[in-house]
């Protein structure tokens, strides 16, 4: 079975002190729930039409537990934290 890869690239964020509500709580329940987190942070170059975006990778064993890990009660309560504070791009791909 493939690794999965989450990758949040995040477009803005609008409230700091939701962001760091929701830093408080996601990475503890994403570890919980079998995550990796492998980068966190804005990028140190880019390249070609690249965004100085912040960007978070987070491994996991499969697409099936990056989606639990996502749908699961402890992240969504810090989604819950979040609320509009970031507006994000999240997907899941799986390794090759």
């Amino acid at each position: 079975m493939a690794k999965a890869y989450w990758v949040a690239t995040y477009r803005s964020v609008s409230d700091p002190d939701a962001l760091a509500a929701y830093a408080k709580l996601s990475g503890p329940a994403i570890v919980a729930a079998g995550g990796r987190i492998l980068v966190r942070g804005v990028p140190s170059h880019v390249y070609e039409d690249g965004l100085q975006q912040r960007t978070v990778v987070i491994e996991f064993d499969s697409v099936d537990h990056a989606r639990a890990a996502h749908d699961g009660a402890a992240y969504q309560e810090a989604l819950k934290a979040l609320g509009n504070g970031a507006e994000r791009d999240i997907r899941i791909v799986e390794g090759v």
